[in-house]
């Protein structure tokens, strides 16, 4: 498979997902999250690079501090004609302090200001609690006025993520980090049911039950972390982790077929049906993950031993968002399958 980081590879060679909405997604999308290793110059031009290469959809946030720079970026290849705004798929994610009623319209326009894109096409909020943390916080981090997940609350949210819909602004509404007991619950009293969750989906973190409740019920699984996230802050880093690129099987397959295990892990993932949000700066790997899921390389045989190495290793575990100190990082996941008391 080539790494040649000056081809381009055409973009309708690219899968897509068609939402409940009927609108199509491409089956991979390029991460913008850098953690502390970037600049967000550049993870902005890495979007250039990314979009010039043949990418249609970039998975942003306004808590990853750098949608200025790229809507810089995204300005430039509107006014080249490198790319049509109607021909990418641009996420975004409401952060968690912005959950108020009277915020979740403005923190949206702001984004759409930042990305110069004049809509997105798809708007997430980012996690279902209002708590939030300084860039950086380390594991022990807590916000004071932290709350523990309440539906009453954060439905008066998502009333206003439907109001974007109808206001023009955003195409398609949807979650992130959302469990099971939360989204039977949105889906009970939605108005507008989300159109996808973005969730941690890799070999060794599959999430086969929310996974299936997610597909059963119309709703697309967009997958953040899809070769186990080496790069993840430290914050998220246990002894317990493991390392999907260098789990035996992942590796097998992988030399046989002449591949780097990371594009064992993305061709997974579109080929069982979500789409995975890689990230990276640098042009190789650009190109590697986005041919990697134009090629059919995975036999059935290959994805069931895949299917079989599901360790249920979180890695992103959200530990800065608990709202008791007392409280392990597992209450946020609502483990006994009903929404974590107060």
């Amino acid at each position: 498979m080539s790494m040649n980081p000056d081809k381009t590879i055409n973009p309708e060679k690219v899968p897509k997902k068609v939402l409940y909405s009927a609108q199509e997604i491409p089956a991979i999308g390029m991460g913008t999250f850098a953690s502390e290793n970037y600049t967000a110059e550049e993870v902005a031009e890495a979007v250039r690079e990314a979009i010039k290469m043949g990418y249609r959809h970039i998975d942003c946030a306004a808590v990853y501090g750098n949608e200025k720079e790229i809507g810089k970026v995204l300005k430039d290849l509107f006014r080249q004609n490198v790319v049509q705004r109607e021909e990418l798929w641009i996420t975004s994610k409401l952060w968690n302090d912005k959950h108020a009623g009277k915020d979740v319209i403005p923190a949206c326009k702001q984004s759409i200001k930042d990305l110069q894109v004049g809509y997105l096409d798809l708007y997430l909020t980012h996690w279902p609690f209002p708590n939030f943390h300084p860039p950086g916080a380390d594991v022990s981090s807590r916000d004071p006025s932290a709350q523990p997940y309440i539906h009453e609350n954060y439905m008066k949210t998502w009333r206003k993520m439907e109001k974007l819909v109808d206001k023009g602004l955003v195409r398609n509404i949807g979650t992130s980090n959302h469990t099971i007991p939360k989204m039977i619950r949105l889906l009970q009293d939605a108005r507008i049911k989300p159109a996808a969750n973005e969730m941690e989906l890799h070999p060794h973190f599959q999430q086969p039950k929310l996974f299936r409740f997610l597909i059963n019920n119309g709703i697309q699984p967009i997958g953040f972390s899809p070769i186990g996230s080496p790069r993840r802050p430290e914050r998220d880093r246990t002894e317990k982790d493991t390392v999907d690129i260098e789990d035996p099987v992942i590796v097998k397959i992988a030399e046989n077929h002449g591949v780097h295990p990371a594009l064992i892990c993305l061709k997974w993932a579109v080929k069982r049906g979500h789409i995975p949000i890689p990230f990276s700066v640098k042009p190789d790997k650009l190109y590697s993950n986005l041919e990697a899921v134009t090629k059919d390389f995975l036999s059935d045989q290959e994805m069931e031993e895949i299917a079989q190495i599901d360790k249920n290793c979180r890695l992103i575990k959200g530990q800065v968002f608990l709202w008791k100190d007392n409280q392990s990082w597992e209450d946020l996941w609502d483990p006994h399958g009903r929404i974590t008391p107060p």
